[in-house]
Protein backbone atom coordinates (compact mmCIF):
# COMPACT_ATOMS: atom_id res chain seq x y z
CA UNK A 1 0.00 0.00 0.00
CA UNK A 2 1.10 3.63 -1.08
CA UNK A 3 0.58 6.71 0.26
CA UNK A 4 -0.06 10.05 -1.90
CA UNK A 5 -0.50 13.13 -1.21
CA UNK A 6 -2.60 15.66 -2.36
CA UNK A 7 -1.16 16.75 -5.82
CA UNK A 8 -0.74 13.58 -6.35
CA UNK A 9 -4.34 12.93 -6.22
CA UNK A 10 -5.16 16.09 -8.37
CA UNK A 11 -2.36 14.62 -11.02
CA UNK A 12 -4.21 11.03 -11.15
CA UNK A 13 -7.82 12.12 -11.71
CA UNK A 14 -6.79 14.58 -14.25
CA UNK A 15 -4.74 11.79 -16.19
CA UNK A 16 -7.96 9.35 -16.07
CA UNK A 17 -10.32 12.21 -17.22
CA UNK A 18 -8.14 12.61 -20.22
CA UNK A 19 -7.51 8.53 -21.11
CA UNK A 20 -11.80 8.15 -20.37
CA UNK A 21 -11.10 6.36 -17.36
CA UNK A 22 -13.84 6.22 -15.18
CA UNK A 23 -13.08 7.04 -11.80
CA UNK A 24 -15.18 5.23 -9.52
CA UNK A 25 -13.60 1.82 -8.49
CA UNK A 26 -13.94 -1.22 -11.09
CA UNK A 27 -16.59 -3.82 -10.22
CA UNK A 28 -14.78 -6.65 -8.13
CA UNK A 29 -15.33 -8.90 -4.63
CA UNK A 30 -15.48 -6.81 -1.62
CA UNK A 31 -12.34 -4.86 -0.20
CA UNK A 32 -11.08 -4.35 2.77
CA UNK A 33 -10.04 -0.53 3.73
CA UNK A 34 -8.30 0.56 6.26
CA UNK A 35 -8.73 4.23 7.65
CA UNK A 36 -5.96 5.39 9.23
CA UNK A 37 -5.15 2.06 10.06
CA UNK A 38 -7.47 1.69 12.76
CA UNK A 39 -11.23 1.01 11.31
CA UNK A 40 -11.72 -1.75 8.70
CA UNK A 41 -14.84 -2.05 6.68
CA UNK A 42 -16.31 -3.89 3.53
CA UNK A 43 -16.88 -1.76 0.15
CA UNK A 44 -19.69 -2.71 -1.66
CA UNK A 45 -19.24 -3.80 -5.49
CA UNK A 46 -21.09 -0.95 -6.51
CA UNK A 47 -20.52 2.33 -5.71
CA UNK A 48 -22.36 4.22 -3.22
CA UNK A 49 -24.25 7.42 -4.35
CA UNK A 50 -22.65 10.87 -3.63
CA UNK A 51 -24.25 13.49 -1.99
CA UNK A 52 -24.84 16.23 -3.79
CA UNK A 53 -22.75 18.39 -1.62
CA UNK A 54 -19.39 16.72 -1.15
CA UNK A 55 -17.71 18.76 1.84
CA UNK A 56 -14.24 18.22 3.51
CA UNK A 57 -15.25 16.47 6.28
CA UNK A 58 -17.00 13.76 4.19
CA UNK A 59 -15.28 10.86 3.42
CA UNK A 60 -16.38 8.52 0.22
CA UNK A 61 -16.15 4.93 0.88
CA UNK A 62 -16.63 4.52 -3.89
CA UNK A 63 -12.87 5.98 -3.86
CA UNK A 64 -14.48 9.16 -5.75
CA UNK A 65 -13.02 12.10 -4.99
CA UNK A 66 -15.90 14.68 -3.41
CA UNK A 67 -16.78 17.21 -5.23
CA UNK A 68 -17.20 20.63 -4.06
CA UNK A 69 -19.86 22.91 -5.92
CA UNK A 70 -18.71 25.03 -8.39
CA UNK A 71 -15.37 23.53 -9.15
CA UNK A 72 -13.99 20.07 -10.47
CA UNK A 73 -12.53 17.13 -8.55
CA UNK A 74 -8.81 18.83 -7.36
CA UNK A 75 -9.56 22.39 -8.32
CA UNK A 76 -9.66 23.95 -4.64
CA UNK A 77 -7.13 22.68 -1.74
CA UNK A 78 -8.91 21.91 1.52
CA UNK A 79 -9.59 24.07 4.61
CA UNK A 80 -6.25 24.96 6.23
CA UNK A 81 -5.80 22.21 9.33
CA UNK A 82 -6.94 19.65 6.79
CA UNK A 83 -4.98 17.17 4.60
CA UNK A 84 -5.50 14.34 1.63
CA UNK A 85 -3.79 11.37 2.78
CA UNK A 86 -4.48 8.63 0.00
CA UNK A 87 -3.88 4.85 -0.04
CA UNK A 88 -3.88 3.18 -3.31
CA UNK A 89 -4.29 -0.64 -2.99
CA UNK A 90 -4.97 -3.04 -6.40
CA UNK A 91 -4.17 -0.17 -9.06
CA UNK A 92 -7.12 1.50 -7.19
CA UNK A 93 -6.92 4.92 -5.45
CA UNK A 94 -8.15 5.08 -1.59
CA UNK A 95 -9.18 8.59 -0.34
CA UNK A 96 -10.27 9.20 2.87
CA UNK A 97 -9.32 12.86 4.62
CA UNK A 98 -8.81 13.57 7.95
CA UNK A 99 -8.06 16.58 10.00
CA UNK A 100 -4.22 16.94 11.73
CA UNK A 101 -4.52 19.20 14.06
CA UNK A 102 -6.26 19.00 18.08
CA UNK A 103 -9.20 16.89 16.16
CA UNK A 104 -7.19 14.39 14.79
CA UNK A 105 -5.88 13.72 17.94
CA UNK A 106 -9.23 13.22 19.71
CA UNK A 107 -10.76 11.35 16.64
CA UNK A 108 -7.86 8.98 16.70
CA UNK A 109 -8.39 8.38 20.80
CA UNK A 110 -11.85 7.90 20.16
CA UNK A 111 -11.04 5.17 17.84
CA UNK A 112 -8.53 3.46 19.85
CA UNK A 113 -10.61 3.95 23.24
CA UNK A 114 -11.30 0.36 23.90
CA UNK A 115 -8.04 -1.20 22.98
CA UNK A 116 -6.12 1.81 24.45
CA UNK A 117 -7.60 1.13 28.20
CA UNK A 118 -7.35 -2.26 27.86
CA UNK A 119 -3.61 -2.35 26.91
CA UNK A 120 -2.66 0.42 29.66
CA UNK A 121 -4.28 -1.64 32.26
CA UNK A 122 -2.34 -4.90 30.91
CA UNK A 123 0.66 -3.01 30.88
CA UNK A 124 0.49 -1.04 34.42
CA UNK A 125 -0.71 -4.76 35.42
CA UNK A 126 2.57 -6.01 34.10
CA UNK A 127 4.81 -3.20 35.41
CA UNK A 128 3.47 -4.04 38.97
CA UNK A 129 4.00 -7.68 38.70
CA UNK A 130 7.46 -7.32 37.88
CA UNK A 131 8.29 -4.36 40.19
CA UNK A 132 6.75 -6.75 43.10
CA UNK A 133 9.20 -9.80 41.42
CA UNK A 134 12.06 -7.64 41.52
CA UNK A 135 11.56 -6.75 45.32
CA UNK A 136 11.32 -10.28 46.30
CA UNK A 137 13.93 -11.40 44.49
CA UNK A 138 16.25 -8.73 46.24
CA UNK A 139 15.01 -9.52 49.64
CA UNK A 140 15.53 -13.33 48.60
CA UNK A 141 19.32 -12.31 47.76
CA UNK A 142 19.66 -9.91 50.89
CA UNK A 143 18.61 -13.14 53.02
CA UNK A 144 20.76 -15.62 52.12
CA UNK A 145 24.02 -13.07 51.81
CA UNK A 146 23.57 -12.13 55.29
CA UNK A 147 22.40 -16.12 56.17
CA UNK A 148 25.79 -17.18 54.55
CA UNK A 149 27.80 -14.61 56.30
CA UNK A 150 26.35 -15.45 59.67
CA UNK A 151 26.85 -19.12 59.17
CA UNK A 152 30.72 -18.58 57.70
CA UNK A 153 31.18 -16.43 61.07
CA UNK A 154 32.06 -13.03 58.94
CA UNK A 155 29.10 -10.82 60.32
CA UNK A 156 31.19 -7.87 61.25
CA UNK A 157 28.58 -6.07 63.44
CA UNK A 158 30.75 -4.61 66.08
CA UNK A 159 28.81 -2.62 68.67
CA UNK A 160 30.92 -1.65 71.80
CA UNK A 161 29.29 -2.88 74.80
CA UNK A 162 31.86 -1.86 77.44
CA UNK A 163 29.56 -0.04 79.83
CA UNK A 164 31.96 2.48 80.61
CA UNK A 165 31.85 4.01 76.78
CA UNK A 166 27.96 3.63 76.68
CA UNK A 167 27.21 7.31 77.54
CA UNK A 168 29.64 8.12 74.60
CA UNK A 169 27.41 6.54 72.01
CA UNK A 170 24.41 8.23 73.02
CA UNK A 171 23.26 10.47 69.87
CA UNK A 172 23.02 14.50 70.92
CA UNK A 173 21.69 16.70 68.70
CA UNK A 174 22.65 19.83 68.84
CA UNK A 175 20.45 22.97 67.53
CA UNK A 176 21.98 26.45 67.24
CA UNK A 177 20.35 29.70 65.79
CA UNK A 178 22.96 31.20 63.28
CA UNK A 179 23.35 34.97 63.78
CA UNK A 180 22.18 37.66 60.53
CA UNK A 181 24.62 37.25 57.23
CA UNK A 182 27.95 39.20 57.44
CA UNK A 183 27.93 42.13 55.85
CA UNK A 184 30.52 41.53 52.88
CA UNK A 185 32.75 44.21 51.72
CA UNK A 186 32.80 46.01 48.36
CA UNK A 187 36.58 44.19 48.10
CA UNK A 188 35.07 40.46 49.22
CA UNK A 189 31.70 41.40 46.26
CA UNK A 190 34.54 42.10 43.45
CA UNK A 191 36.57 39.05 44.41
CA UNK A 192 33.82 36.49 44.53
CA UNK A 193 31.49 37.62 42.09
CA UNK A 194 28.19 39.92 42.82
CA UNK A 195 26.44 36.94 41.13
CA UNK A 196 27.48 34.11 43.34
CA UNK A 197 24.83 33.38 45.99
CA UNK A 198 25.98 34.26 49.65
CA UNK A 199 26.67 31.00 51.79
CA UNK A 200 26.88 30.70 55.53
CA UNK A 201 30.27 28.69 54.82
CA UNK A 202 31.28 32.20 53.37
CA UNK A 203 30.61 34.02 57.16
CA UNK A 204 32.45 30.71 58.53
CA UNK A 205 35.64 31.74 56.83
CA UNK A 206 35.54 35.23 57.64
CA UNK A 207 36.79 35.92 61.11
CA UNK A 208 35.19 38.96 61.76
CA UNK A 209 31.97 37.59 61.23
CA UNK A 210 29.06 36.18 63.78
CA UNK A 211 29.34 32.91 62.59
CA UNK A 212 33.31 32.57 63.12
CA UNK A 213 32.58 33.69 66.27
CA UNK A 214 30.23 31.37 66.87
CA UNK A 215 32.21 28.34 65.95
CA UNK A 216 35.57 29.79 67.42
CA UNK A 217 35.01 30.72 70.96
CA UNK A 218 37.15 33.52 72.44
CA UNK A 219 40.28 32.23 74.89
CA UNK A 220 37.88 32.88 78.17
CA UNK A 221 36.65 29.35 77.28
CA UNK A 222 39.53 27.89 76.59
CA UNK A 223 40.59 24.13 78.33
CA UNK A 224 43.17 24.77 80.90
CA UNK A 225 44.78 21.35 82.33
CA UNK A 226 46.68 23.97 84.95
CA UNK A 227 43.08 24.75 86.49
CA UNK A 228 41.43 22.30 88.53
CA UNK A 229 37.23 22.01 88.56
CA UNK A 230 34.32 20.58 87.35
CA UNK A 231 36.04 20.32 83.69
CA UNK A 232 38.38 18.68 84.47
CA UNK A 233 39.43 15.30 82.22
CA UNK A 234 36.60 17.34 79.67
CA UNK A 235 36.95 17.38 75.65
CA UNK A 236 35.77 20.96 74.12
CA UNK A 237 35.53 20.45 71.05
CA UNK A 238 36.55 23.76 68.91
CA UNK A 239 37.81 25.34 72.12
CA UNK A 240 41.51 26.97 72.48
CA UNK A 241 43.09 23.94 74.21
CA UNK A 242 46.09 24.86 76.28
CA UNK A 243 49.67 23.14 77.39
CA UNK A 244 50.64 22.76 81.03
CA UNK A 245 52.45 25.91 80.47
CA UNK A 246 49.34 27.96 79.58
CA UNK A 247 50.26 28.15 75.47
CA UNK A 248 48.08 27.37 72.94
CA UNK A 249 48.86 23.64 71.59
CA UNK A 250 50.15 23.81 68.30
CA UNK A 251 49.82 20.76 66.72
CA UNK A 252 48.19 21.13 63.45
CA UNK A 253 47.20 18.58 60.76
CA UNK A 254 49.50 15.90 63.06
CA UNK A 255 49.02 12.46 64.88
CA UNK A 256 49.49 10.40 68.18
CA UNK A 257 52.22 8.07 68.75
CA UNK A 258 52.08 5.68 72.11
CA UNK A 259 55.59 5.10 73.08
CA UNK A 260 56.01 2.04 75.32
CA UNK A 261 59.43 3.02 76.22
CA UNK A 262 58.40 6.12 77.86
CA UNK A 263 54.52 4.89 78.56
CA UNK A 264 53.47 7.99 76.59
CA UNK A 265 51.18 9.63 74.08
CA UNK A 266 53.16 12.14 71.91
CA UNK A 267 51.24 14.70 69.83
CA UNK A 268 53.28 15.61 66.75
CA UNK A 269 52.06 18.93 64.72
CA UNK A 270 52.36 21.70 62.16
CA UNK A 271 53.41 24.64 64.57
CA UNK A 272 51.47 27.97 63.10
CA UNK A 273 52.32 30.17 65.16
CA UNK A 274 53.01 33.00 62.94
CA UNK A 275 51.09 35.33 60.57
CA UNK A 276 48.47 34.36 57.92
CA UNK A 277 49.33 35.80 54.68
CA UNK A 278 49.07 35.10 50.86
CA UNK A 279 52.23 34.57 48.06
CA UNK A 280 50.14 36.16 46.07
CA UNK A 281 46.34 37.15 45.13
CA UNK A 282 44.80 34.10 44.05
CA UNK A 283 47.22 32.28 46.10
CA UNK A 284 46.34 29.94 48.98
CA UNK A 285 46.63 31.65 52.58
CA UNK A 286 49.63 30.21 54.32
CA UNK A 287 52.05 30.54 57.12
CA UNK A 288 56.29 30.45 56.91
CA UNK A 289 57.71 27.02 58.53
CA UNK A 290 58.76 27.13 62.30
CA UNK A 291 58.80 23.30 62.67
CA UNK A 292 56.90 20.62 63.93
CA UNK A 293 55.83 20.65 67.37
CA UNK A 294 55.60 17.71 69.99
CA UNK A 295 53.97 17.34 73.00
CA UNK A 296 54.00 14.32 75.53
CA UNK A 297 51.29 13.13 77.78
CA UNK A 298 49.77 10.30 79.85
CA UNK A 299 46.04 10.96 79.52
CA UNK A 300 45.60 12.89 76.28
CA UNK A 301 44.14 15.64 78.17
CA UNK A 302 47.15 17.28 79.18
CA UNK A 303 49.66 18.20 77.40
CA UNK A 304 53.53 19.19 78.02
CA UNK A 305 55.04 21.31 75.25
CA UNK A 306 58.99 18.79 74.61
CA UNK A 307 59.67 21.89 71.65
CA UNK A 308 59.99 21.87 68.14
CA UNK A 309 61.68 18.74 67.44
CA UNK A 310 62.07 19.50 63.69
CA UNK A 311 62.76 22.96 62.86
CA UNK A 312 62.29 25.07 59.70
CA UNK A 313 65.34 26.41 57.40
CA UNK A 314 65.87 30.20 58.07
CA UNK A 315 68.05 31.01 55.66
CA UNK A 316 69.16 28.40 53.09
CA UNK A 317 66.85 28.57 50.22
CA UNK A 318 66.93 25.94 48.22
CA UNK A 319 66.84 23.80 51.54
CA UNK A 320 62.78 21.69 51.57
CA UNK A 321 62.24 23.00 55.04
CA UNK A 322 63.09 26.73 54.11
CA UNK A 323 60.08 28.77 55.70
CA UNK A 324 59.36 30.23 52.77
CA UNK A 325 58.07 26.43 51.44
CA UNK A 326 55.41 24.09 52.67
CA UNK A 327 55.24 21.50 55.64
CA UNK A 328 52.11 19.35 56.50
CA UNK A 329 50.50 16.84 57.92
CA UNK A 330 53.96 15.02 60.42
CA UNK A 331 53.39 11.72 60.97
CA UNK A 332 56.16 9.41 63.63
CA UNK A 333 56.08 5.76 63.94
CA UNK A 334 58.50 3.58 65.57
CA UNK A 335 60.78 0.87 63.47
CA UNK A 336 61.15 -1.69 66.12
CA UNK A 337 64.01 -3.32 63.93
CA UNK A 338 66.24 -0.44 64.16
CA UNK A 339 64.65 1.36 67.40
CA UNK A 340 64.87 4.66 65.18
CA UNK A 341 61.60 7.04 65.30
CA UNK A 342 60.76 7.82 61.76
CA UNK A 343 58.34 11.04 60.71
CA UNK A 344 57.17 11.09 57.63
CA UNK A 345 55.53 14.68 56.02
CA UNK A 346 54.17 16.49 53.05
CA UNK A 347 56.97 18.62 51.51
CA UNK A 348 55.90 21.16 48.49
CA UNK A 349 57.04 25.02 47.86
CA UNK A 350 54.32 27.74 48.00
CA UNK A 351 53.04 27.37 44.58
CA UNK A 352 52.26 23.33 46.10
CA UNK A 353 53.50 22.00 43.06
CA UNK A 354 56.50 20.18 44.09
CA UNK A 355 54.07 17.80 45.81
CA UNK A 356 56.77 15.07 47.52
CA UNK A 357 56.90 13.13 50.57
CA UNK A 358 59.67 14.33 53.27
CA UNK A 359 61.60 12.22 55.93
CA UNK A 360 63.42 12.30 58.97
CA UNK A 361 64.40 10.32 61.28
CA UNK A 362 65.28 10.40 65.62
CA UNK A 363 66.78 8.32 68.24
CA UNK A 364 63.83 9.32 70.90
CA UNK A 365 60.56 10.76 70.39
CA UNK A 366 61.16 14.12 71.65
CA UNK A 367 63.98 14.51 68.74
CA UNK A 368 65.53 16.07 67.61
CA UNK A 369 64.31 14.63 64.12
CA UNK A 370 67.30 15.11 61.40
CA UNK A 371 65.71 15.74 58.05
CA UNK A 372 66.82 13.47 55.36
CA UNK A 373 65.44 13.94 51.59
CA UNK A 374 61.96 14.73 49.79
CA UNK A 375 61.15 12.54 46.60
CA UNK A 376 57.91 11.83 44.66
CA UNK A 377 56.70 8.30 45.51
CA UNK A 378 57.07 5.99 42.29
CA UNK A 379 57.71 9.46 40.25
CA UNK A 380 54.05 10.66 41.23
CA UNK A 381 52.26 13.58 43.12
CA UNK A 382 51.78 13.32 46.56
CA UNK A 383 49.78 15.93 48.90
CA UNK A 384 48.20 14.83 51.68
CA UNK A 385 49.70 11.71 53.21
CA UNK A 386 49.49 9.45 55.67
CA UNK A 387 51.62 6.64 57.77
CA UNK A 388 50.02 3.75 59.36
CA UNK A 389 51.92 0.74 60.78
CA UNK A 390 50.40 -2.19 61.16
CA UNK A 391 49.93 -5.02 63.40
CA UNK A 392 53.00 -7.27 61.84
CA UNK A 393 55.00 -4.43 61.95
CA UNK A 394 53.91 -3.64 58.02
CA UNK A 395 54.07 0.18 57.37
CA UNK A 396 52.09 1.70 54.70
CA UNK A 397 52.18 5.30 53.20
CA UNK A 398 48.50 6.49 51.96
CA UNK A 399 49.02 9.72 49.67
CA UNK A 400 46.74 12.07 47.09
CA UNK A 401 47.90 11.91 44.10
CA UNK A 402 47.14 12.76 40.42
CA UNK A 403 45.93 16.27 41.32
CA UNK A 404 44.09 15.00 44.63
CA UNK A 405 41.53 12.67 42.11
CA UNK A 406 42.52 9.58 43.47
CA UNK A 407 44.81 7.71 46.63
CA UNK A 408 47.65 5.57 46.23
CA UNK A 409 48.74 3.03 49.18
CA UNK A 410 52.54 1.43 49.36
CA UNK A 411 54.12 -0.85 51.63
CA UNK A 412 57.66 0.82 53.59
CA UNK A 413 60.64 -0.60 53.51
CA UNK A 414 61.90 -2.83 56.42
CA UNK A 415 63.58 0.38 57.87
CA UNK A 416 60.38 2.84 56.98
CA UNK A 417 62.88 4.93 55.49
CA UNK A 418 61.47 4.79 52.40
CA UNK A 419 58.58 3.02 49.78
CA UNK A 420 58.82 -1.07 48.05
CA UNK A 421 58.33 -1.36 44.43
CA UNK A 422 54.42 -2.11 44.99
CA UNK A 423 51.80 0.25 44.79
CA UNK A 424 48.22 0.15 44.67
CA UNK A 425 45.73 3.09 43.33
CA UNK A 426 42.67 3.35 45.79
CA UNK A 427 39.26 5.42 45.69
CA UNK A 428 40.17 6.63 42.07
CA UNK A 429 38.17 9.45 40.63
CA UNK A 430 36.55 10.07 44.32
CA UNK A 431 38.77 13.14 44.58
CA UNK A 432 39.47 12.80 48.46
CA UNK A 433 42.18 14.00 50.76
CA UNK A 434 43.52 13.82 54.55
CA UNK A 435 43.92 9.94 54.96
CA UNK A 436 43.66 8.59 58.75
CA UNK A 437 43.93 5.13 58.90
CA UNK A 438 43.23 2.58 61.19
CA UNK A 439 42.64 -0.89 62.03
CA UNK A 440 39.93 -2.90 64.04
CA UNK A 441 39.47 -6.99 64.25
CA UNK A 442 41.40 -7.12 60.80
CA UNK A 443 39.37 -4.79 58.60
CA UNK A 444 41.54 -1.57 57.75
CA UNK A 445 39.42 1.55 57.96
CA UNK A 446 39.98 5.01 56.76
CA UNK A 447 38.35 8.38 56.97
CA UNK A 448 39.13 10.64 54.38
CA UNK A 449 37.82 14.48 53.54
CA UNK A 450 36.61 16.23 50.22
CA UNK A 451 38.92 18.62 48.37
CA UNK A 452 37.73 21.85 49.20
CA UNK A 453 40.77 23.74 50.68
CA UNK A 454 40.44 25.37 53.52
CA UNK A 455 36.44 24.96 54.06
CA UNK A 456 34.90 21.97 55.32
CA UNK A 457 32.86 19.05 53.51
CA UNK A 458 31.35 15.44 54.32
CA UNK A 459 33.83 13.13 55.37
CA UNK A 460 33.50 9.69 53.96
CA UNK A 461 34.65 6.26 55.73
CA UNK A 462 35.69 3.15 53.72
CA UNK A 463 36.83 -0.39 54.63
CA UNK A 464 38.88 -3.00 52.90
CA UNK A 465 40.34 -6.53 54.41
CA UNK A 466 43.68 -5.30 53.47
CA UNK A 467 45.53 -2.06 53.60
CA UNK A 468 46.63 -2.35 49.55
CA UNK A 469 42.90 -2.67 48.82
CA UNK A 470 40.39 -3.32 47.04
CA UNK A 471 38.56 0.00 49.05
CA UNK A 472 34.88 -0.03 49.68
CA UNK A 473 33.07 3.19 51.40
CA UNK A 474 31.03 2.60 53.82
CA UNK A 475 29.16 6.38 53.64
CA UNK A 476 29.44 9.41 56.34
CA UNK A 477 30.34 8.86 59.83
CA UNK A 478 29.07 11.94 61.53
CA UNK A 479 26.76 11.09 63.80
CA UNK A 480 24.36 13.80 65.73
CA UNK A 481 24.60 17.44 65.71
CA UNK A 482 22.60 18.52 63.37
CA UNK A 483 22.75 18.62 59.38
CA UNK A 484 25.11 21.21 58.75
CA UNK A 485 27.35 19.43 61.30
CA UNK A 486 27.27 16.13 59.95
CA UNK A 487 27.95 17.64 55.89
CA UNK A 488 30.94 20.00 57.17
CA UNK A 489 32.44 16.68 59.99
CA UNK A 490 31.36 18.82 62.58
CA UNK A 491 33.23 21.75 60.90
CA UNK A 492 36.50 20.01 60.64
CA UNK A 493 38.99 18.23 58.87
CA UNK A 494 40.43 14.19 59.45
CA UNK A 495 44.03 14.24 60.29
CA UNK A 496 44.33 10.70 62.63
CA UNK A 497 42.47 8.42 64.13
CA UNK A 498 43.93 7.04 67.48
CA UNK A 499 43.10 3.84 68.73
CA UNK A 500 42.50 3.43 72.40
CA UNK A 501 44.69 0.45 74.17
CA UNK A 502 42.68 0.36 77.13
CA UNK A 503 39.53 0.35 75.23
CA UNK A 504 38.77 -2.41 72.74
CA UNK A 505 36.92 -0.93 69.74
CA UNK A 506 37.38 2.85 70.95
CA UNK A 507 38.94 5.39 69.11
CA UNK A 508 39.39 9.09 68.91
CA UNK A 509 38.27 10.90 65.99
CA UNK A 510 41.22 13.79 65.67
CA UNK A 511 40.51 16.50 63.00
CA UNK A 512 41.28 20.36 62.93
CA UNK A 513 38.38 22.94 62.59
CA UNK A 514 40.66 25.59 60.34
CA UNK A 515 40.18 29.39 60.31
CA UNK A 516 42.06 30.04 57.27
CA UNK A 517 42.29 34.05 58.02
CA UNK A 518 44.16 33.65 60.65
CA UNK A 519 46.07 30.00 60.81
CA UNK A 520 47.59 30.36 64.40
CA UNK A 521 44.10 30.44 65.61
CA UNK A 522 42.65 26.70 64.29
CA UNK A 523 41.47 24.78 66.62
CA UNK A 524 40.80 20.65 67.25
CA UNK A 525 38.05 18.65 66.88
CA UNK A 526 38.76 15.12 68.79
CA UNK A 527 35.47 12.74 69.39
CA UNK A 528 34.77 9.42 69.92
CA UNK A 529 34.70 6.92 67.17
CA UNK A 530 32.78 3.75 67.32
CA UNK A 531 32.37 0.75 64.90
CA UNK A 532 29.25 -1.19 64.74
CA UNK A 533 26.03 -1.25 62.32
CA UNK A 534 25.01 -1.43 58.72
CA UNK A 535 26.97 0.76 56.37
CA UNK A 536 24.41 3.25 54.63
CA UNK A 537 26.52 3.27 51.35
CA UNK A 538 26.29 1.01 48.75
CA UNK A 539 29.21 -1.19 46.66
CA UNK A 540 30.68 0.86 43.89
CA UNK A 541 30.50 -2.50 41.43
CA UNK A 542 27.00 -4.00 42.63
CA UNK A 543 23.54 -3.36 44.32
CA UNK A 544 24.64 -5.21 47.37
CA UNK A 545 26.20 -3.35 50.88
CA UNK A 546 29.77 -3.87 52.17
CA UNK A 547 29.69 -6.73 54.56
CA UNK A 548 31.79 -4.28 57.34
CA UNK A 549 30.06 -2.13 59.82
CA UNK A 550 29.98 1.28 59.76
CA UNK A 551 32.16 3.90 60.98
CA UNK A 552 30.26 6.23 63.69
CA UNK A 553 31.74 9.68 64.59
CA UNK A 554 29.69 11.10 67.62
CA UNK A 555 28.87 14.52 68.26
CA UNK A 556 29.54 15.56 71.91
CA UNK A 557 29.61 19.00 72.90
CA UNK A 558 31.68 18.11 76.05
CA UNK A 559 32.64 14.23 76.54
CA UNK A 560 35.55 12.71 78.42
CA UNK A 561 36.92 9.20 77.92
CA UNK A 562 36.07 6.51 81.44
CA UNK A 563 38.38 6.82 84.26
CA UNK A 564 39.74 3.45 84.01
CA UNK A 565 40.37 3.26 80.53
CA UNK A 566 44.52 3.81 81.04
CA UNK A 567 44.04 0.25 83.10
CA UNK A 568 44.35 -1.67 79.94
CA UNK A 569 47.74 -0.25 78.22
CA UNK A 570 49.85 -1.57 80.94
CA UNK A 571 47.86 -5.34 80.56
Amino acid sequence: MYEYEYSRLCSHFSNSRAAGVPTSPRPGPPRILRLHDTTSFSTPRRPAPASPVAGPAQIRRDGAVPRRPGGGACADHPPVGLAWKIRYRDGWPVSSLMKISKGRKNMRNKQRKSSALSFGAGCGSSLSYTLWILVGFGLVVCFLSFKHRADSGQTRTYFSHLPSTEELEDIEEDHFRLPPPHKVSSRAVKRRGSRKQHKVIHDYLEESSAVHTLFFPDQRTAVDPTKAGNDSMFFYPGRVWLDTDGNVIQAHGGGVMYDQKTAKFYWYGENKDGPTYRTHPKGTQRVDIIGVSCYSSKDLWSWTHEGIVLPGEPTNVTHDLHKSKVLERPKVIYNDHTGKYIMWMHIDDANYTKASVGVAVSDSPTGTFTYLYSFRPHGLESRDMTVFKDDDGMAYLFYSSRDNTELHVSPLTEDYLYITSAMKRILIRRHREAPAVFKHQGTYYMITSGCSGWAPNTALAHAADSAMGPWETLGNPSVGGNRFYRLTTFLSQSTFVLPLPGLPGTFIFMADRWSPSNLRDSRYVWLPLFIGGLADEPLDYSFGFPSWSRVSIYWHKKWRLPEDWMGGIHN
